[in-house]
């Protein structure tokens, strides 16, 4: 198994070799090392840990007598946030900038997290706390069972120390400042460098196979976790109205009858196909037609005890092409107020085919809805 180490830095570099050297001391070996930047940042790197001459992660190989080359860290390492144009970002300062840093750390946390036989170890010490908070955001929703993401605390008085970047095996001097910003020495066997493991819930396995296929920004990732329960059609034959994911549309009663006898209609499927795809149960209009008597008996049970001289005058006794495209059409526009047109493509009576051989249906899931007597 190979270990990567993936940091966010500002500008303070200490903290790479600061990691490394507490997961030395818990006995965890590192293979990589990545990190995640400014163009700020990417020159401190440069000037402080990766010179040639005396950078400090080679002198850090040195003095704990690691074998120069068993940790790959070089400038090729170093990842700057840019632009859409590339263009790399000299700090985090806004909105769009924290945008472009949680893409370069989702796609790659999605990178290192592809392959099964590495182990990534996320390190949120470093830079900012949008940074921090990025970093553990894509650890979150690509992170594995064999990944950790960690933090690490530096006695207070060598935290941030120019000078100072890890324990060294045999103690020296080192100039601090004390609170007031006055300069005095201290010994470094006095500083404490301790890893901290922060637990976290991966929500991977959650995620699609097609949310695995690229990194995705976060609202992507957390709306495809949200799967809400299939709302229930209710056709409400006794109040009058239609009931969609809390809301309520009262229906004219003619209208009602016409909307009630398709949803009875696809009630009685017997196919062993979902409804997802399937129109097998959309009539022409020739059959809505015929089946006129359907309708008017759904109609008596909405009106009740209503003379069926007063029924005749609403067109319902005497349905035709054009008085059924009437309804349709005020249902739809009804449905699209009440419910939003993305609701509206599964409850409005729609067609399929062209003419002479259109048929009618609604396309919401047999099993979804309820006729209410």
């Amino acid at each position: 198994m190979k270990n990567i180490l993936l940091a966010v830095v500002g500008l303070n570099p200490q903290v790479i070799t600061e990691t490394l050297y507490a997961l030395h001391k818990e006995g965890r070996h590192i293979d990589e090392i990545h990190v995640i930047t400014t163009r700020a940042g990417k020159e401190r790197i440069y000037a402080t840990l990766l010179s040639p001459h005396d950078g400090m992660f080679q002198k850090y190989l040195s003095d704990y007598r690691v074998e120069p080359g068993t940790i790959a860290f070089a400038f090729d390492h170093v990842h700057v946030v840019r632009d859409a144009k590339g263009i790399e970002l000299d700090d985090i300062r806004d909105e769009d900038d924290n945008a472009l840093l949680m893409k370069t750390c989702a796609e790659f946390t999605y990178r290192f997290t592809s392959n099964p036989d590495h182990a990534v170890f996320f390190s949120i010490a470093g830079g900012r706390k949008t940074m921090s908070a990025c970093l553990m955001a894509a650890a979150q929703f690509y992170g594995r069972v064999q990944d950790r993401i960690y933090h690490v605390l530096v006695t207070p008085e060598f935290e941030s120390n120019r000078n100072f970047f890890y324990p060294p095996p045999v103690s020296t001097p080192i100039e601090l400042l004390d609170s007031d910003g006055r300069p005095y020495v201290r010994e470094t066997k006095y500083a404490e460098v301790q890893l901290v493991l922060i637990p976290f819930v991966s929500l991977r396995e959650r995620l699609s196979e097609d949310m695995l296929r690229e990194p995705k920004d976060p609202a992507t990732l957390m709306l495809s976790l949200i799967r809400e329960k299939p709302a229930l059609l209710e056709v409400d034959l006794h109040t009058g109205c239609l009931r969609y994911k809390g809301r309520e549309m009262d229906v004219h009663p003619s209208h009602l009858a016409v909307y009630a006898f398709f949803a009875r209609e696809k009630r009685s499927c017997t196919l062993d196909t979902g409804c997802r795809s399937c129109s097998k149960c959309y009539l022409p209009i020739t059959v809505i037609l015929d089946r006129t008597e359907q309708i008017m008996d759904i109609y008596r049970t909405i009106a009740g005890t209503r003379e069926l001289a007063a029924m005749s005058d609403t067109g319902i006794m005497n349905l035709n092409a054009q008085n059924f495209n009437s309804y349709k059409s005020k249902l739809k526009h009804n449905i699209i107020a009440t419910f939003g047109l993305s609701a509206s493509h599964e409850l409005v009576i729609e067609s399929k085919g062209k003419k002479p051989d259109t048929r009618f249906g609604i396309r919401i899931p047999r099993e979804r809805i309820r006729v209410i007597l």
